[in-house]
Parts: C-alpha cells; structure tokens; sequence
C-alpha cells in the first residue's frame, strides 16, 4: 500500500510577524503544492487561535504526516499537541514542524523539501 504524500500547513501569525516580511507566502505556497511532493498546500492566518484549532480538528488524520511551516518546533509542539493527540495521531511521529521566519521565498521552499526528504529517508 503506498504511503499517502504529507499535507503542509503554513501558519503566517495573522500576516503581521515580521518573520514573513521577506517572503511571498502566496509564491511559497503554490510553489510547495506545484514542485513538491505534497498531497496538499495551506495558509491559515493563526493556527494557535480557537479556529487554529477547529481548522486541525478538521483536518488531522490518523495516518497522515504534517508538516507545519511558521513558527519555532517547540512551541508548534505545544500549541498542537492536543489536536494531534485527539485526532489519533503521535506528534512526534506524525508532526515535522518547522520554521519559516525570516527567509526568502525560495529559502523556505527548500527548507519544506530538505524536510521532505528527511521524511522520506524515515518512512519503510
């Protein structure tokens, strides 16, 4: 049975952090679905927010891996830790968090795909 391609989420802190100013995020995310082996391509204004939540809720399978661009890993783990864990999922396993701030279009692209690769590296 093939191994479903992971889903990107991108967090872009309301669109205000700073962290982005660098980037496209509208050219990074149709980059991510288009070049890279994706099963999907979000942007979701404030995944740390009440909706944040509704939206993983909603989105979250057992089985499938994540990866969440934005913010630091470790606070990604703790804000996403119960959504993750009501959805069936071990996000340690199920989670690549990684963060996006204060790159370039194109460095963010190649940080979801050295990601990627690490991904693929790991699976059976």
């Amino acid at each position: 049975m093939e191994q479903q391609r992971p889903g990107l989420i991108m967090c872009v802190c309301t669109g205000k952090c700073p962290g982005f100013s660098k980037m496209d995020i509208w050219d990074f995310i149709n980059r991510v679905r288009v070049e890279l082996p994706v099963e999907y391509g979000f942007i979701h204004p404030q995944l740390c927010e009440e909706d944040g939540d509704r939206f993983l809720a909603d989105m979250l399978k057992a089985g499938r891996k994540v990866i969440v661009a934005g913010c630091a890993p470790n606070m990604q783990k703790k804000m996403f830790r119960d959504a993750f864990t009501a959805a069936g999922m071990d996000i340690a396993a199920d989670l690549t968090p990684i963060d996006i701030r204060d790159m370039t279009t194109d460095e963010a692209v190649e940080k979801v795909s050295s990601a990627l690769n690490g991904m693929e590296k790991i699976q059976p």
